[in-house]
């Protein structure tokens, strides 16, 4: 017979989720809405690619911003652009930007017992012209806020986030309130200064930045005329217009 005596306990187990590393955010104008991601996907201290798009465009007002484990981001916005397709055909038109929150929120609930292991961002135009953001957790609860940040460096950006859109922890002169709304520019240079800090200080964000711009329809486009890099992804200048800017990040 086999001797026994020494042999110990195993335990198989099943883990089938990681984390790929990156950071996404999203902030609401009065009238635009500004959706972000770095490039960079990673696995510990392995870089397994430079540019793995975290920003997807769903229709010609909505964005959905994706981070967490890149598998199942890459399959839930495949179903989401699936699900919409549907809808077009079946209503031949665009679904709302609130109806494709609570559509993103009911998908990911019924997913509750084995989630999308990913944090999503929906950014675009609300049907009354006015820029919204609604942020998600992998098992469906959202809201709507006026920015958020998710992914490897959250906690590097959402408290700067706070200070800038918020104005958390800010005095303002007297008798001068706080703005209600920042002008685009001043969105597009927080941006920028945000992955730019975050690649300085996190090891898993950096290579590339693209940042989707969406335009309430009849909103000039005179603050976007000297962005370098920007380009247009709309192919109609008489509804809501997209444009995506892409800028260089650290590589190291």
């Amino acid at each position: 017979m086999p001797d026994t005596a020494h042999e110990q306990p195993q335990q198989r187990q099943f883990y089938p989720y990681t984390e790929n590393g990156g950071t996404i955010l999203a902030i609401a104008g009065a009238d635009f809405t500004v959706i972000a991601g770095d490039t960079r996907q990673s696995e510990g201290y392995s870089i397994q690619t430079r540019y793995a798009p975290k920003v997807f465009r769903l229709t010609e007002r909505a964005v959905l911003a994706v981070n967490g484990f890149a598998a199942d981001g890459n399959m839930f916005v495949k179903k989401v652009k699936q699900r919409l397709e549907w809808y077009r055909h079946a209503h031949a038109k665009e679904m709302p930007l609130r109806a494709i929150a609570r559509l993103i929120q009911t998908m990911l609930y019924a997913q509750r017992f084995f989630p999308y292991y990913v944090n999503n961002i929906l950014g675009g135009i609300e049907e009354d012209g006015s820029g919204a953001v609604y942020s998600f957790d992998p098992v469906g609860s959202y809201e709507r806020e006026a920015c958020r940040a998710a992914g490897a460096a959250s906690s590097l950006v959402q408290p700067f986030l706070d200070n800038q859109i918020y104005f958390k922890n800010q005095t303002p002169a007297p008798g001068t309130p706080h703005p209600t709304y920042l002008p685009l520019p001043d969105v597009l240079a927080i941006v920028i200064d945000s992955f730019t800090s975050a690649t300085e200080r996190h090891i898993e964000v950096g290579d590339g930045l693209e940042m989707y711009v969406v335009l309430a329809k009849g909103r000039s486009i005179e603050e976007l005329a000297d962005v370098a890099g920007v380009q247009e992804l709309t192919t109609r200048a008489d509804g809501d217009r997209m444009f995506v800017i892409q800028r260089e990040l650290k590589k190291d």
